[in-house]
């Protein structure tokens, strides 16, 4: 069979002359499942997608755990159009263009103090390998570059570059791909179904957890250690909330022992919990965080890596002429995502929809925790506008029942969750309304209800 054959089935809505689905190797896709049963979306707006057919689908996933803003957001679309007519690229290796310092400015300013710089990126999952290096370099040139390891933590998603593979904990991200970094560990992860089922935000249970850090370190000993990286929720993994406790004990300890604390913000940034950014929620400061997704949007790839204050210090220093920090990409700050970052940042602030979750999160909780009792529900998460409701797995066949959920969800519903293993997660738009929140609930109970 050549290429012309295969995968000659055209998904429902498209014209006989439409490019066939078979050469699109698809990411983290089911490449045979999924082009035997397409799922295309052919436009947005707002807090729904639209398929080829012209079916509307409440997206209750933000796209990627992205969209914050709503999609094709007015605004967001004329910043980028009036950029990619005005100034489509410009090089930020010994040169610059207005718009990237006017956006550092601006999200150090959100951020607020300590944190003083921010290095531009293109996705989460080099927002995580710059941080990473930030991290080995700042403590070289400090005079301590035997600091070379890293812990992450089990269940953890850091992207998937070699180093957020490496200090990532999810088994199926890493299996294929050999070795990796050296010299990395991980902290267990924090959910236990018997001690914190259906717990309500943070869970009460597990701060003891953190104290497995200090076994780590004796381990290794400090002075090896550069930094620990996890994410203050753990979303790809199906929202693991922190327990009470839990980040300010990490922080503790790592300052304690010198080492940098890294949060990974990718999905928690820009709103998704109730503040700007998570750890303002938590009141834990760490010493670098990624962001990306929200940052704008998810309009253009974009990523940003925020340090506090005294990091990007050390590095001034050597021949004036010399390079600091040998480290970039092609497109970090591109014009484009520049201009719909400020565009995005316009809209977070006229509508409010930076604390929009804290104001909608009990009705979200309770609304989320009315599935409670259906059938095969055997946990219920939340925390902001981030949810997750874990079902039990069929014997023999993980994730096949939250897959399967997932499909009648947008064939039978017209509603777009998201699934990762047996766990449905919900994070929808930041401008969701509490009738599409009621909306999202009933159509996954109606799912579960048609479900063996």
């Amino acid at each position: 069979m050549n290429d012309m054959t295969q995968g000659a089935a055209l998904a429902p809505g498209l014209a006989a002359d439409a490019p066939r689905l078979e050469p699109f190797w698809m990411p983290f896709t089911a490449n045979r499942q999924f082009k035997a049963a397409p799922r295309l979306l052919a436009r947005a707006e707002g807090m729904h997608y639209y398929t080829p057919e012209g079916r509307r689908v409440l997206d209750a996933q933000a796209g990627l755990w992205c969209v914050n803003a709503g999609h094709c957001r007015k605004p967001i679309a004329d910043a980028i159009a009036q950029a990619a007519g005005s100034l489509d690229f410009a090089p930020t290796f010994q040169m610059g263009h207005p718009l990237a310092f006017e956006l550092a400015q601006r999200l150090v300013a959100l951020a607020g103090e300590p944190f003083d710089h921010v290095f531009f990126c293109n996705s989460g999952s080099e927002a995580v390998d710059s941080a990473l290096k930030i991290a080995l370099a700042w403590h070289r040139v400090r005079g301590e570059g035997q600091r070379t390891r890293f812990i992450g933590r089990e269940r953890g998603y850091h992207g998937v570059g070699f180093g957020g593979i490496s200090v990532g904990g999810i088994v199926g991200n890493r299996k294929m791909f050999g070795a990796m970094l050296p010299g990395v560990d991980h902290l267990q992860q924090t959910w236990n179904l018997e001690q914190q089922a259906f717990s309500r935000g943070q869970p009460q249970w597990g701060a003891h957890l953190a104290d497995e850090l200090e076994r780590i370190i004796a381990l290794h000993d400090a002075s090896t250690i550069a930094a620990v990286i996890v994410e203050p929720v753990a979303g790809s993994a199906g929202v693991l909330v922190p327990p009470v406790g839990y980040l300010e004990r990490l922080r503790e300890i790592t300052a304690k022992h010198g080492i940098l604390l890294i949060f990974d913000e990718v999905i928690t940034g820009f709103g998704r919990i109730g503040r700007p950014f998570g750890w303002q929620r938590f009141g834990v400061v760490p010493d670098l965080f990624t962001t990306a997704k929200g940052i704008n949007s998810g309009t253009v790839p974009m990523g940003a890596v925020f340090a506090r204050q005294g990091i990007y210090e050390a590095f001034m220093q050597g021949p004036q002429g010399a390079i600091e920090f040998a480290h970039g990409y092609t497109y970090s700050a591109h014009p484009l995502a520049c201009a719909a970052a400020l565009a995005t940042l316009d809209v977070y602030r006229d509508e409010g929809l930076l604390t929009r979750a804290a104001q909608l999160e009990r009705h979200f909780e309770d609304a989320l925790h009315s599935l409670k009792g259906v059938r095969n529900v055997i946990d219920i998460r939340n925390i902001g506008l981030m949810g997750a409701v874990e079902l039990a797995p069929r014997p023999d066949a993980p994730g096949a029942r939250a897959y399967e959920a997932h499909l009648k969800a947008f064939f039978e519903e017209d509603l777009l969750i998201r699934y990762t293993g047996d766990i449905i997660a919900l994070s929808p738009p930041l401008i969701v309304e509490p009738g599409q929140i009621d909306r999202i609930v009933q159509g996954l109970r109606s799912v579960l209800a048609r479900m063996d």
